[in-house]
């Protein structure tokens, strides 16, 4: 069988080791051949490939990004694009794709297996906002870059007297907002599941202050104050039609600034957040779901998604993956609000 294996939208720690789990265990075990699609869904679209062999593989675990490149390409915004691209696979004889990505790339994975495609999903996204999923790779090494930018940050806004605001990731789910701002002694998280009350941010940031300590607020880019609605600098729209959030810390730390009279700067991790060698957990995670996908293709699984549940890695739909979005559970934020200020 030949089977040609593609990442789409933002890179992501972890995605090499999918590649090489699905590559190895593809040849090694089931002799299968593969072939990388280059640069997201733009490769099966315009027939873009790099070989991809047990050789490729090798050395690119620790990697961070992804060897075989990636692309937010939208195909469903293309005249005819997924048609094309179940043309395109038939023409270079690939029997099988292996779809490595977030909710628009496993979203476009769905639409080719509804169309006879045989197609295999592996979740991918470092907001951990995927449904049927426990954990997606790429969350654990973004909440520690976080963490640790967090902790360092702490002792130059002490030496300062200063107010920290530092953004996150997050458009819709305050994953990794949650878990960084509680690992690092948030004096406040601000998530877009609970829209925030400016007053009880500044409230949090005096406290703070009153022991004697800087406060550092944490918040995802998503955001929203209290009857307000997601503070923008003007970025556009991606090819899945998303607005490019950004500015809320900027917005915030004015606001603290001028109801609380202590200064207050701005970090925004950004695209750091996705760079670098992943984490213990997401290689291993990352591999875990690269040796279950060539099973499910091997097994001729179509339509399917690997998943982690507890400690187990399973198979769902590919429509039960991005049906819904995974937000924050108001309990769980509960638990981090104990200790605000």
């Amino acid at each position: 069988m030949r089977i040609g294996v593609l990442t789409g939208g933002g890179d992501c720690p972890g995605l090499n080791a999918v590649i090489r789990g699905a590559v190895r265990k593809g040849t090694g075990a089931y002799g299968h051949e593969f072939v990388g699609f280059q640069d997201g869904w733009r490769g099966p679209l315009e027939k873009l490939t790099t070989p991809l062999g047990v050789a490729e593989v090798r050395g690119i675990l620790a990697r961070g990004g992804t060897i075989i490149g990636t692309s937010r390409t939208n195909p469903i915004k293309i005249d005819g694009g997924v048609e094309r691209i179940k043309q395109n696979l038939a023409e270079m004889g690939v029997d099988a794709l292996i779809a490595i990505g977030g909710e628009d790339t496993l979203g476009v994975a769905a639409r080719l297996h509804e169309r006879g495609a045989h197609v295999v999903g592996v979740p991918k996204t470092i907001d951990n906002d995927l449904n049927a999923t426990d954990y997606t790779f790429g969350f654990d090494t973004s909440v520690n870059i976080a963490m640790e930018a967090i902790d360092r940050l702490h002792t130059t806004a002490a030496s300062h007297h200063r107010a920290l605001i530092v953004e996150v990731m997050g458009r819709h789910a305050g994953w990794i907002a949650l878990h960084a701002g509680m690992a690092a002694d948030a004096a406040a998280i601000l998530i877009p599941e609970v829209p925030f009350s400016l007053e009880k941010v500044c409230q949090h940031v005096d406290s703070r202050f009153a022991l004697g300590m800087a406060p550092i607020v944490v918040v995802a880019e998503g955001a929203t104050p209290d009857g307000g609605e997601n503070v923008l600098a003007d970025k556009g729209l991606d090819a899945f039609g998303h607005v490019r959030l950004g500015g809320v810390a900027d917005w915030l730390a004015g606001q603290i600034e001028d109801r609380t009279g202590h200064e207050a700067r701005t970090v925004v991790l950004g695209h750091v957040q996705r760079g670098g060698s992943p984490t213990a957990f997401d290689r291993v995670l990352g591999t875990r779901f690269g040796l279950e996908a060539i099973d499910a293709v091997h097994d001729g699984d179509w339509g399917k998604m690997v998943a982690l549940r507890g400690t187990d890695i399973v198979r769902v739909s590919l429509n039960a993956a991005t049906d819904t979005l995974k937000t924050v559970p108001l309990e769980r934020y509960a638990e981090a609000e104990v200790f605000f200020g």
